[in-house]
């Protein structure tokens, strides 16, 4: 893939990220999701302002993740963020949450979204430039 679809956000686990124990809970990771897949988007055409503008949001409809190690009280992660997969109405992002000291590969998650016009609620195709920049991302 380009560069220009893939990107990677860095998080420090903080208190309210975990339970009594220190160690991170499933919410807190997929919040940690949202944050690199929001930064995608951006990236793909669709930042916070264009969004409120235009009123059509990417929703999510299917989460997949896998938790492998748990991540503690004070860990900072990175979380790399890749455009997977371009369909007509729907795309997939993949994810993959490292911790920064030693490498350790925690989460690996996808999603599937769609574009949805607001305030309708109505599914529309995806723009034909995240095709063209996925294509080329491919093949790059």
């Amino acid at each position: 893939m380009s560069e220009t679809l893939t990107i990677a956000t860095r998080e420090e686990v903080m208190f309210f990220d975990t339970d009594c124990g220190g160690v991170v809970h499933n919410l807190a990771y997929l919040r940690m999701i949202e944050t690199c897949r929001t930064r995608l988007a951006a990236l793909m055409g669709m930042d916070l302002p264009t969004m409120a503008k235009t009123q059509l949001y990417p929703v999510v409809v299917r989460t997949e993740a896998d938790y492998r190690f748990p991540a503690k009280l004070g860990d900072w992660l990175r979380i790399e963020g890749t455009l997977a997969e371009i369909e007509g109405a729907r795309f997939w992002c993949h994810f993959v949450m490292i911790r920064e000291s030693d490498g350790q590969e925690l989460v690996r998650a996808r999603q599937a979204l769609a574009l949805v016009q607001m305030p309708e609620g109505k599914p529309r195709r995806l723009p034909a430039e995240w095709r063209q920049k996925w294509n080329a991302g491919a093949r790059g």
